[in-house]
């Protein structure tokens, strides 16, 4: 085993042995023969001259979801996945077949997959800047197979999204030079802006423009379930069938944005907010007392407080865990089975009381502009920091709570994923009615927030959007965000800080190209970030 995709990746190198994440070693040799299969697939469609199917584009992007960090544990449907992979990939009619190892392998067992994890993994490549390369493009692959996964279970797809996908697997496989490379990682960038584009779409002509709304983070006193992941389809179709059942649903970590739809907020038992930030789960799913619905990642190795009443759904998974299975025939997912338990069991034990605000995507702040940009022009709001992305166990994340108390009154905090449980629950007030804390909602929502600056940049008549009164200071954890970031470098963003450590993937040479072409910087102490920012460096 070798990986490195995650922030808490063992001592900022890698880890060898299991994952700091709870992953088996075992499981994530397989989850590198995937990957492997999966580029059989894009040098198989390439080959052809054909594009690949929606059905086949589909499968892909949910195959790289299972990867992502704290997605699926689960090493029989990682193995199932290579299967199938295996057997699309010979489906797709290719000459010359003994070209390449990664057409011409073949494998059944579990023993063959593990035996071929030894040549296909990360260090497979030896090249440090291109094995940094090669893994930045992977690991933005797999933030968009999340993105465009969501998107797809509204019923939305793209066919230049899987065309994409098809292309940056294909080039993993070659020789290219570092130009290539490197124009190939920006144009993941600029996919991972039309992907989260397109599940903003879903999302918003699904369930209606979120609103700003005060959500509840106390307990009632009647059953609960709480839903926790990213999949809004679930969450829509849990509450359906719960309605009227004398069941409250709770929302957890990345769910906390479901309050902010029209459509989902109608339901009067769509009550609150449990807890915080995924990785809280071994230490708050035990009080909840009712049944856990995990939809997505990010799920991390189950405790025995709760392992008889936690189910997962799509692509999360772990081993001894009930799954409940996909849609048949466009049919709702059948939840019944967590709602009967749920209704045995106490209500949650309560953890805090109080209310947090959110909502504030792009149509709702910009619905605000006037006002927004009054207060920019009177010198009331000096400066916008985006504080988007990921939340972690490390201590130093502490950062992200300092930074927000200390920046000034006149700065407004834009935030959007699970990071904002940093600091949306302090008392930071708010600037002419405008609360310092903008939540837009989950990770991918971050593309809210670049919408929301391009406007502003409209606005104010500005020829760069660097030229605003808008700093970034980016917590990241795992793929989703590693897309947002090549998101916001397409876009034009410049002078972004992320933190609390520099990626572990980038190579130094590839370091220095960020930093040269782009300004990325590394988060250092609180006060002297805060000081650049208010500076505009």
């Amino acid at each position: 085993m070798f990986c490195f995709q995650c922030q808490e990746t063992f001592r900022n190198t890698g880890c060898t042995e299991n994952g700091m994440c709870g992953k088996k070693g075992d499981t994530a040799n397989l989850m590198d023969v995937l990957v492997y299969a999966l580029r059989g697939i894009a040098v198989a469609a390439e080959k052809s001259g054909q594009p690949v199917s929606n059905d086949t584009g589909a499968f892909m992007i949910g195959a790289l979801f299972t990867t992502i960090t704290n997605a699926n544990f689960d090493p029989e449907r990682i193995t199932a996945n290579i299967r199938k992979a295996l057997a699309i990939r010979d489906s797709i009619k290719v000459e010359n077949k003994d070209q390449s190892d990664v057409l011409n392998w073949t494998g059944n067992s579990i023993d063959d997959f593990r035996t071929k994890a030894s040549e296909v993994g990360v260090l497979a490549t030896g090249n440090a800047d291109v094995r940094s390369l090669r893994e930045l493009l992977i690991y933005g692959l797999k933030g968009i197979s999340a993105y465009a996964d969501h998107a797809k279970m509204l019923g939305f797809e793209k066919a230049e999204i899987y065309q994409f996908i098809v292309k940056a697997l294909a080039s993993t496989t070659r020789d290219l030079s570092v130009d290539e490379m490197v124009a190939l990682v920006l144009e993941c960038g600029q996919v991972a802006v039309t992907t989260m584009a397109l599940l903003d779409q879903a999302n918003t002509s699904t369930y209606g423009n979120p609103q700003i709304t005060e959500v509840d983070i106390g307990v009632g006193k009647r059953p609960g379930i709480l839903v926790s992941g990213h999949d809004l389809r679930d969450m829509a179709e849990l509450l359906e069938q719960t309605a009227g059942q004398g069941i409250d649903i709770y929302t957890h970590s990345e769910m906390l944005p479901a309050h902010y739809y029209p459509e989902l907020k109608k339901y009067p038992h769509l009550v609150g907010n449990y807890g915080g930030s995924w990785w809280h789960q071994g230490r708050q799913f035990g009080p909840f007392n009712g049944p856990i619905l995990m939809t997505t990642n990010c799920i991390i190795p189950v405790g025995n407080a709760y392992k008889d009443r936690i189910f997962t759904t799509g692509m999360a998974g772990y081993p001894g865990v009930k799954h409940i299975p996909d849609r048949v025939d466009g049919k709702p997912k059948d939840f019944s089975e967590i709602i009967e338990l749920a209704k045995k069991c106490p209500p949650p034990t309560e953890l805090e009381t109080g209310k947090i605000v959110g909502g504030f995507a792009h149509n709702q702040v910009l619905a605000l502009a006037d006002k927004v940009v009054e207060a920019v022009k009177s010198g009331a709001i000096k400066r916008f920091v985006v504080m988007a992305g990921c939340d972690g166990r490390h201590k130093e994340r502490s950062y992200f709570t300092d930074v927000a108390e200390g920046l000034p009154a006149g700065t407004v905090i834009l935030t959007a994923g699970c990071a904002k449980y940093r600091y949306n629950k302090l008392n930071l007030g708010d600037i002419g009615g405008i609360p310092r804390v903008l939540d837009a909602g989950q990770c991918n929502d971050s593309y809210s927030l670049a919408v929301i600056a391009l406007k502003l940049k409209e606005v104010f008549g500005l020829d760069d959007v660097n030229k605003l009164p808008l700093s970034f200071d980016i917590a990241w954890y795992e793929q989703k965000a590693v897309a947002v970031l090549l998101a916001l470098l397409a876009l034009g963003f410049k002078g972004l800080r992320i933190g609390p450590t520099l990626p572990a993937f980038l190579s130094p040479g590839v370091a220095e190209v960020l930093i040269k072409n782009f300004g990325l910087k590394v988060t250092t102490e609180p006060q002297a970030d805060i000081n650049a920012m208010m500076a505009g460096e």
